[in-house]
């Protein structure tokens, strides 16, 4: 599965902005068949989770850092993941990497080692 991972840019703090993951079509898998998440990484840090969704949409999961601040969704149509991110903070300033793993129908997984497949990540920058 490879991901791709796009809609960064630089934003005012209380302003938001929308990444998108796109997955490319592969043979020997199903989107559907995928938990996704957000991840971030910010200069001189460790990379952190900040969210995940199921498979089948009825689970998400939050940091508590953007919980009520960015909402994550999926349309397994599009095979996209998307990660809305409003009313943002200069500490949201991060690379934002996208995975996914093919796992059971609810799981919503938090660490990075439970991810198999990773996108290149996108650079959100929050002024002040």
């Amino acid at each position: 599965v490879q991901l791709q991972a796009s809609g960064g840019g630089l934003v005012e703090t209380g302003g938001s902005l929308r990444l998108s993951c796109a997955a490319s079509a592969a043979s020997g898998y199903t989107f559907s068949r995928l938990a996704l998440g957000w991840f971030r990484q910010a200069q001189g840090k460790e990379r952190e989770f900040v969210t995940t969704i199921s498979r089948n949409m009825k689970s998400t999961y939050y940091a508590d850092s953007v919980k009520g601040r960015f909402t994550i969704s999926r349309d397994n149509d599009k095979k996209t993941v998307y990660l809305q991110m409003n009313s943002l903070k200069p500490e949201d300033t991060a690379v934002y990497y996208c995975a996914a793993v093919s796992t059971i129908l609810t799981f919503t997984p938090t660490t990075e080692h439970d991810y198999h497949y990773w996108g290149q990540g996108t650079l959100v920058t929050v002024s002040s």
